[in-house]
């Protein structure tokens, strides 16, 4: 099976309509998300270019064959994951319609909340560190991923410039880049210390940009 090919399997339009399909469709669907699972786990450990497919298998339960029958390559399966921590970001992000300093919070919120699940952490961090090189194939997910981050904090920053929230002399775009610098830095930090309360971090870090209060 090539990559095209799966990918056909799996789109709405190739999804099997005979007797008993749906079960059998269902099934496949179940173990697809059981095989990302165990990659998650696998990656999140071992690393893209350590953990073989043979390892995710393993982790799953199933023969390597088997994942090859779902994933013939394991960059398929690196971008199944990819998918899945995507849709895991947006599922967040999309919970509110906030903007300006609100925006703001709900993003701390967000990455602290990663905190309930470290495998998202350890994921990211050593697929991140990896993907520095431009020939990985999750570099250019994570250039993307950065970018779109960025680009959310910088405009929200603006806005609470716009609303002289913000010192004199904070540019919005270094604000951004800044903020996001910081999330990933006490991430980093927290792998090797669980104690630390990233949220608290990350607002002392906006605290520094915000203009202090009128005096009562």
């Amino acid at each position: 099976m090539t990559a095209t090919d799966q990918h056909r399997d799996t789109s709405s339009s190739a999804r099997p309509t005979g007797p008993g399909s749906r079960g059998t469709y269902a099934k496949s669907s179940a173990r697809r998300r059981e095989i990302v699972t165990a990659a998650v786990e696998i990656f999140s450990k071992y690393g893209f270019r350590d953990g073989s497919l043979r390892d995710v298998a393993e982790r799953a339960g199933i023969t390597h064959a088997g994942i090859r029958h779902h994933f013939p390559t394991k960059v398929d399966l690196l971008q199944a994951v990819l998918r899945w921590r995507e849709r895991e970001s947006l599922a967040k992000g999309n919970r509110t319609q906030v903007d300006g300093s609100d925006a703001v919070d709900a993003w701390i919120e967000a990455v602290a909340e990663n905190v309930t699940n470290p495998t998202l952490i350890e994921l990211e961090f050593v697929l991140a560190g990896e993907a520095a090189s431009p020939d990985h194939p999750a570099h250019g997910h994570f250039v993307r991923t950065y970018s779109k981050g960025e680009e959310i904090l910088r405009r929200a920053f603006t806005l609470m410039q716009e609303r002289d929230q913000l010192r004199d002399g904070v540019d919005p775009a270094l604000a951004a880049r800044s903020l996001l610098a910081a999330a990933q830095g006490v991430q980093t930090l927290w792998l090797r210390d669980r104690r630390i309360d990233i949220a608290d971090v990350l607002r002392a870090q906006v605290a520094v940009l915000l203009r202090a209060p009128e005096p009562a």
